[in-house]
């Protein structure tokens, strides 16, 4: 079934009113009739059920036929810091972190990340980014919209962290696992998490030694050396499969 995140406000009663480019997408590309059924959600654990009874592509109305709580969210909220990589992949990092349940991801700018952003042009990046989101958010059946934010120098994302229950910065040359399996065991339903991943050539000593200093533990991947977009899916799989259902 089609899944829609509407405001809150959209919602009055029993009554569900779409506007905007959604409502064209239901009219004109779904080309979707009166009388057939989509969720809405409004961000939180609510989801609801409608039937949709009056289409344009200006404003699409539904009624409300049945509200649940699924409980598709993780137990964590997790924020993804992803230092920027080459070319299109931070598309790809952005679309499978939000399938994964990551809640917030922050592109980041390290020493050694390659492509930096205009200024100028970033603004449209970021939109992009956050309509790639936006997909994923649909087609995994997310309860809530995750935010891709603007770009954040390293110092500026590692501060942004502070205020996070657990910080966790994957290094290559870190290597205890038992370390890690601990760490991430002892992560409690409710806690905010954030995760920091190096650009293609890694963080320099300097930045993980900043890191330390900021709060961030250092876990292990493994024996083999991941590449910037697996890093944070492998780190976004572990923790989705200790904290799915653990808040239950």
């Amino acid at each position: 079934m089609h899944r829609f995140f509407v405001e809150e406000s959209s919602i009055n009663q029993s009554r569900v009113v779409i506007r905007g480019s959604d409502a064209h997408h239901i009219a004109d590309v779904l080309r979707m009739k009166i009388g057939e059924e989509i969720h809405v959600c409004t961000g939180d654990e609510w989801e609801y059920t409608c039937e949709i009874s009056a289409v344009s592509k200006e404003e699409v109305v539904a009624t409300v036929v049945d509200a649940s709580k699924p409980g598709k969210e993780l137990a964590s909220s997790i924020t993804l810091y992803q230092c920027l990589p080459k070319k299109d992949k931070m598309e790809l990092i952005i679309q499978k972190a939000v399938e994964l349940g990551a809640t917030r991801i922050v592109p980041v700018e390290s020493s050694r990340v390659v492509v930096h952003l205009d200024k100028k042009r970033e603004p449209s990046r970021v939109e992009r980014w956050n309509k790639v989101a936006e997909a994923a958010a649909k087609q995994s059946g997310r309860m809530v919209m995750p935010v891709v934010s603007h770009v954040l120098s390293y110092i500026d994302a590692l501060n942004d962290a502070a205020d996070l229950d657990v910080r966790l910065i994957p290094y290559e040359k870190y290597d205890d696992m038992n370390s890690t399996r601990e760490i991430v065991n002892d992560i409690r339903p409710g806690q905010s998490v954030g995760v920091i991943i190096g650009p293609e050539g890694g963080f320099e000593e300097a930045e993980f030694r900043k890191a330390r200093e900021k709060g961030f533990e250092p876990v292990s991947l493994g024996r083999r050396i991941l590449r910037t977009e697996t890093a944070g899916m492998f780190m976004l799989s572990v923790l989705g499969f200790m904290l799915d259902g653990r808040g239950e």
